[in-house]
């Protein structure tokens, strides 16, 4: 399923942003841009990434803007920790035995995409390298987000709930 061009139009601006910032040695702020396209008024909120009960009090300003604004999209921005691909069959283990990602020996660093719409949610996590001979400057490659069906999680469900709409 393809995103519709009106968010697109809007998303792919800060996804140059967010490379722009990475490729400058700084690191991804974690952002929700949470908006109608329609009106064309986008909220930016920091999300506070330090615990559990931070990011669930920024879920919950997220969620208030969306309905504040009647927001038709979440776009969020942030840094995450991944794994390789010849380690994901071993999530489980890995999570049994270090007790998350990112302090296992095997995280990489990525950036995280995720654009959650009344059509459905797509999103993309790519691998953050060094730029050139760099030690700060970091880049990443195209990104290409794809529809994801049935993906749970905090940051997920964050538009105020009506009927969901259809492409066509």
């Amino acid at each position: 399923m393809q995103i519709p061009q009106a968010y697109l139009d809007i998303v792919l601006p800060l996804i140059e942003r967010a490379r722009s910032f990475v490729e400058n040695g700084e690191s991804l702020q974690p952002f929700a841009f949470v908006g109608n396209h329609a009106s064309k008024q986008i909220v930016a909120i920091l999300i506070d990434t330090q615990s559990e009960d931070s990011k669930d009090s920024s879920v919950e300003q997220i969620k208030a803007a969306a309905e504040n604004t009647h927001a038709d999209f979440v776009f969020t921005i942030m840094e995450a920790w991944g794994l390789p691909k010849d380690k994901m069959s071993r999530y489980r283990e890995i999570i049994d035995k270090y007790g998350s990602i990112g302090a296992s020996p095997y995280k990489i660093d990525t950036a995280a995409f995720m654009l959650e719409t009344r059509y459905g949610v797509w999103g993309c996590q790519m691998t953050l390298k060094p730029k050139g001979y760099s030690k700060k400057k970091r880049t990443f490659g195209n990104v290409e987000l794809l529809f994801m069906d049935g993906v749970e999680g905090r940051f997920v469900g964050l538009l105020a709930q009506v009927e969901k709409q259809s492409l066509h």
